[in-house]
């Protein structure tokens, strides 16, 4: 009895702080395993040309990787059947398509075809015959004043109906020639080219846009974008401006994989044409903040049998693409040669975002109305971040309860390489006590539902990936 009351007294005398002293928390740190698949992700990828997953590759088969995004054209005529009368059928139905197959779409609205397919009948009515172009990849004169008028009513019609559309992954700017590929862009008037493009611009706030800039025939591949409102940088390091008006917007280029097409050029799109516009088109830096998106210049089997193009060539294609940071890739539906998989199946590892966590600490145990502080580092292994607001959460589950914390990191931001991010959460009052299991996902921020696989083991039925467990004590 005396020690006990020596001991009391001797622990009331000391401050207070050292009286009440607890134990540090036990901090338990997760090391998920880094894994090599093949991951179907959102937005990155190989993409069908005009079809979708299943519907069998172009007269061909063979392998093809599995696709989240679909490219689709649009032409004017069809859309805009009478002058201002907009008809969106069509591409409803390829967005509902799209749905069901898990596939986002990349949308052009192409002005004309070059031979089969004209302006609408009302235009023509209205420009009347024009035999006398200036190039032949044009059908109608772009420079007159009701091309830039009714066209870009069109594209502002189109953004105020699906701007933001989920199942829209991005819009490709198409300012004039043959399918909207942009044959001529540098022959267009200052007036109707910044007219066009802040159609665009107007019309789409929430949907990415992409951009052509880089077409052979373009002698001066920044001249698309200067003087409009697209961020653009230069080796002289003048810019187009900054500030809150400036918009964002990626590139697409349509030749991947030309190493000689045309010999009588004696020039290619991959040592020539984008080595230097990419710089000299002022979007060397868009990658950072929009996708860049690119086709197949012909198609594998050409690659193969007729350009004879050997293993190394092929390397080197899409390596050159890597270090562009392509995030997704039109393939046009062609079955790639057998010798050729391993390559496509390497090259799709470094296309776009491909997460890694690598670190996951958190307290062994939390309170009720409590703090539940976390800290994470993540390795974004691809050559480019994700684009679209998808929200990392974590989540603590057990027969009782499931209760979803949304953190606050924007993954947008997640370049490739290390990226840390930690926060603090709160227990509710109201949470059962017991054991339960803390789970990460990446989600849809409508659903919630995961919808960005990691490159990491161990994920669950429903997509989760379990961190390990902790325990919700009461005070």
């Amino acid at each position: 009895m005396i020690k006990f009351k020596l001991t009391f007294c001797l622990l009331i005398t000391f401050p207070i702080s050292f009286a009440f002293t607890q134990e540090k928390p036990v901090i338990k740190i997760a090391k998920p395993v880094e894994i090599n698949d093949i991951i179907s992700n959102p937005g990155i990828g190989f993409t069908t040309g005009f079809s979708f997953n299943g519907d069998g590759l172009s007269g061909e088969k063979g392998y093809y990787p599995e696709s989240r995004i679909a490219y689709f054209g649009f032409y004017w005529n069809k859309l805009e059947p009478g002058p201002e009368q907009y008809d969106w059928s069509a591409v409803d139905k390829v967005l509902n398509e799209a749905a069901k197959h898990n596939q986002t779409v990349i949308i052009r609205i192409t002005p004309y075809r070059t031979t089969g397919t004209d302006v609408p009948d009302w235009y023509r009515e209205m420009a009347g015959p024009e035999p006398n172009l200036q190039l032949k990849k044009w059908r109608t004169d772009p420079n007159n004043p009701r091309y830039a008028y009714y066209y870009g009513n069109l594209i502002r019609a189109f953004g105020k109906h699906f701007d933001g559309h989920p199942w829209i992954e991005a819009v490709d700017v198409s300012l004039v020639g043959s399918c909207g590929e942009g044959a001529g862009s540098h022959l267009l008037s200052d007036d109707v080219r910044i007219t066009i493009i802040n159609a665009y611009l107007d019309g789409f706030k929430k949907t990415h846009l992409i951009f052509q800039p880089l077409n052979g025939d373009n002698p001066d591949p920044g001249l698309l974008v200067k003087n409009t409102n697209i961020t653009a940088s230069w080796p002289d390091e003048s810019n187009n401006g900054t500030g809150p008006q400036m918009r964002n917007v990626g590139w697409r280029g349509d030749c991947l994989g030309d190493m000689g097409f045309w010999p009588e050029l004696h020039q290619d799109h991959m040592t020539d044409f984008y080595p230097l516009d990419i710089v000299n088109s002022g979007m060397s830096e868009a990658w950072k903040k929009a996708p860049v998106t690119m086709e197949i210049c012909g198609t594998f089997q050409r690659w193969l049998e007729k350009e004879k193009y050997s293993y190394d060539t092929v390397k080197y294609i899409f390596d050159q693409a890597v270090k562009w940071h392509v995030s997704s890739f039109n393939g046009k539906s062609t079955a790639v040669p057998d010798i050729w998989v391993p390559l496509v199946k390497e090259w799709l590892n470094k296309m776009g975002y491909r997460f890694v966590l690598r670190r996951f600490t958190y307290p062994a145990v939390v309170n009720v109305n409590g703090q539940l502080p976390i800290t994470t580092w993540w390795e974004n292994k691809g050559n480019a971040p994700i684009y679209r607001d998808y929200k990392f959460v974590v989540r603590l589950i057990n027969s009782e309860r499931s209760e979803i914390y949304c953190t606050n990191a924007y993954l947008p931001n997640w370049l490739p390489g290390d990226n840390v991010h930690s926060q603090t959460f709160y227990i509710p009052y109201d949470m059962p006590a017991g054991d339960y299991r803390i789970e990460v996902a990446v989600v849809t921020p409508v659903t919630f539902k995961p919808s960005v696989k990691l490159a990491i083991a161990g994920v669950n039925e429903d997509g989760w990936y379990p961190m390990g467990e902790i325990k919700v004590q009461k005070n």
